[in-house]
């Protein structure tokens, strides 16, 4: 079903794992999607496999960046009223070898990487009255996990911004909610795994399982039942639904 026919979404991160999923979901809901990463040849595998229309380079960091591609997607294919906040990484740390520097990669990425690409498309949203963001957050946003915690910081930060900003725009008709996905089957995921693997001598399905041990799932979520929560937060089904967190974890949380 069309039921986003005539929107423009653009996705962050979108040329590969999760972001990647939720592009070619949107598209399949009718949507003209624009995918935004830093890896063109990523981007461009998306657009020709049918799952964008068109793509953009920037490093979600880089405010001025993130403004020129927003501004380029725009002049593309009109107006953004769908923007999916996904870009964002972790890193593996005992805190007390965890750096100052680490945190900041942490928080430039999953959180201002956030905040640059919303300030780039909040205003005309709210100017137009309508608008759809949907931020990538994690289950790492609502507990916490070891030796991750810059990440974990970072992810319950993103939350937070999410809550306030649906306070800010709740009455313009622009939605601000977020996805919180347990540990997903994506490259990111992969290389966690071979991390352990490499660190501890256990075989690649020994330390799935590990990581699994106290998920009532049992198994890794896919990309594409974290894309269905998205689509169904940028359907017009949900347009009373914002500040919220949907957790796809598998029981988890």
């Amino acid at each position: 079903m069309a039921i986003l026919d005539g929107r423009h979404a653009l996705v962050t991160g979108g040329g590969r794992g999760i972001g990647r999923a939720i592009a070619a979901s949107l598209s399949g809901a009718g949507a003209s999607v624009t995918v935004l990463g830093r890896q063109e040849a990523a981007l461009k595998d998306a657009v020709g496999a049918g799952h964008a229309k068109g793509h953009v380079v920037a490093d979600v960091t880089d405010e001025s960046a993130v403004n020129a591609a927003v501004r380029q997607a725009v002049g593309e294919r009109g107006p953004v009223d769908i923007l999916i906040a996904n870009a964002g990484t972790g890193e593996s740390t005992p805190f007390l070898k965890a750096d100052a520097a680490q945190f900041r990669r942490m928080f430039d990425l999953n959180v201002m990487g956030v905040v640059h690409a919303t300030r780039a498309v909040l205003g005309d949203m709210t100017k137009r009255g309508f608008g759809r963001i949907v931020v990538n957050s994690s289950v790492a946003g609502l507990k916490g996990y070891a030796y991750v915690t810059a990440y974990c910081a970072a992810k319950h930060a993103v939350v937070g911004f999410v809550r306030a900003l649906a306070q800010e725009t709740v009455k313009s008709g622009v939605t601000v909610n977020a996805v919180c996905p347990g540990y997903t089957d994506t490259d990111l995921v992969g290389a966690a795994i071979d991390f352990v693997t490499a660190k501890t001598g256990r075989s690649e399905g020994q330390a799935v399982a590990d990581m699994l041990k106290d998920k009532p799932i049992g198994r890794l979520i896919t990309p594409d039942e974290v894309a269905a929560a998205v689509l169904f937060l940028c359907s017009p089904g949900a347009s009373a639904i914002t500040g919220t967190t949907l957790t796809v974890a598998g029981g988890e949380i």
